[in-house]
């Protein structure tokens, strides 16, 4: 799940969005002497795109420097760290779900998920939302599993080296 960034999430979000970018990860790390601030952020058109490049976290960096030095909930002294979601993306929002559906991908558990494995791996079928979220994966075997999100860890692309 994405961790909110209390007093500037939703605005960091709209931010971002405004950049043509998503936010895939916040989380602040570090220590109380030397706080970092993580974002991990995605192209809002991936596909056509290609990935978030070395100027792509700068140009966001540059962007929103000025606007958190001057927010109170950010500490005077941070560090900030922007950088692309990786090729094992997490998929962290409701949309990620309907962005990647077909694609490979890991299922982690803090259990056993449906009954088999901790770890589950298979193509992403989607998200059902109700009457509680729930991932639909089909796999390799065919079968397809519903696993809720609330005993889903994380769930990440799998990336496969051609």
């Amino acid at each position: 799940m994405v961790k909110p960034i209390a007093g500037i999430d939703s605005e960091l979000e709209d931010r971002l969005s405004a950049l043509g970018f998503d936010l895939v990860i916040a989380e602040w790390a570090g220590s109380r002497r030397r706080p970092i601030l993580r974002l991990r952020i995605d192209r809002r058109d991936a596909a056509s795109q290609g990935g978030v490049t070395v100027e792509d976290c700068a140009m966001v960096s540059r962007a929103l420097e000025p606007w958190l030095d001057e927010h109170e909930e950010v500490p005077e002294r941070y560090v900030l760290e922007v950088s692309s979601p990786g090729v094992d993306r997490p998929l962290t929002r409701p949309g990620d779900f309907r962005r990647f559906r077909g694609e490979r991908v890991a299922v982690k558990g803090q259990d056993v998920l449906a009954g088999r494995a901790t770890r589950l791996e298979g193509e992403l079928m989607g998200l059902e939302e109700a009457p509680e979220e729930t991932v639909v994966l089909r796999l390799p075997g065919g079968d397809e599993v519903r696993i809720p999100r609330s005993q889903i860890r994380e769930v990440r692309l799998v990336f496969h080296w051609k």
